[in-house]
């Protein structure tokens, strides 16, 4: 698919990622892009979705939008997170096959993977068991996405893409304790525990999980890709396929940030999901993507970028 003259739609523009996949669009030299923003457009109403698509007629739409957090978040949101989850995603699926739009591009999410999912996580393993308690209602809302996609592609020719994007990082990432995931947690803990010249951290569970990441600006080259050479029913990976634990990734974080005191372990918080990490070899074979950012450069960039942002 050539891009760059398409009208387009990317729900959740505004946020971590989409502000990213906006810009990196914008290299690709798209011009007519529209982001649509809350309250004056909730994804959840009908009546909203319907309104965006009459007035954008989009060609291309991503769909990024979504009500995401970390653990604490989860487990305080479970009924939120499924609810909003579904809606969203639901009625713009709908709204592409009733406006026909020429392609739409859904963000799924790894928590959709059951609990115990062999490493490297294989597309084929989704369905193979229960997601992780903690993440369960926002994984099982956002597969249902997948489903749909598949099944309006097979009765009505929609042609919709599911990407699964691994835990993203990097700047603008949402830095709130109360929502945030765990790397712009660790290094807000940790700065934060530098300027008070403190001698101790707390963090959730035992750090024996592991988990993968991809720097954002490397899902939204992904992302792109996906669009323009991705026309697929299968579902897609998105990932780095490195692996680290969640220890190791705290004491990197503190030696990056300067925080030398103690990391004390409260194991008595849910640890999450025992390990993250992808098979990323379909995304290669299908539309060529490769992570490209070494994960040390990208935590010195979120780093950096979090150090500013408290200065600005």
């Amino acid at each position: 698919m050539e891009i760059a003259s398409r009208r387009i739609v990317v729900t959740g523009g505004a946020g971590f990622l989409g502000s990213h996949l906006v810009e990196r669009l914008r290299l690709a030299g798209c011009r007519h892009i529209f982001v649509p923003t809350y309250p004056e457009c909730d994804l959840t109403r009908w009546d909203d979705v319907e309104r965006l698509f009459k007035e954008q007629r989009p060609e291309l739409v991503f769909h990024l939008a979504a009500a995401v957090g970390g653990i604490g978040a989860n487990r305080a949101n479970p009924g939120r997170f499924f609810y909003e989850n579904a809606m969203m995603g639901i009625q713009i699926v709908e709204a592409a096959r009733r406006f026909r739009t020429e392609k739409t591009v859904v963000l799924g999410t790894i928590c959709a993977y059951p609990k115990f999912t062999p490493v490297p996580f294989r597309e084929e393993d989704l369905w193979n068991g229960y997601p992780e308690e903690t993440n369960a209602p926002y994984g099982i809302a956002k597969k249902a996405l997948l489903v749909q996609c598949q099944a309006y592609r097979e009765q009505y020719g929609v042609n919709a893409i599911y990407l699964l994007p691994v835990n993203l990082y990097g700047p603008r990432d949402n830095f709130d304790l109360e929502a945030s995931h765990v790397i712009p947690a660790l290094i807000r803990k940790c700065v934060e525990a530098v300027e008070r010249n403190r001698a101790e951290i707390v963090l959730w569970g035992d750090g024996s999980p592991t988990r993968e990441f991809l720097y954002v600006e490397d899902a939204a080259e992904g992302i792109v890709a996906a669009a323009e050479r991705y026309d697929k029913p299968a579902p897609i990976n998105l990932g780095s396929g490195v692996e680290i634990s969640i220890r190791d990734l705290a004491e990197k974080i503190a030696a990056l940030t300067g925080f030398a005191g103690r990391i004390v372990w409260d194991a008595s918080q849910p640890n999450g999901q025992p390990r993250r990490c992808l098979d990323v070899s379909r995304a290669e074979a299908e539309f060529g993507f490769r992570a490209r950012t070494p994960f040390e450069d990208g935590l010195r960039r979120t780093v950096a970028w979090y150090l500013a942002s408290r200065q600005s």
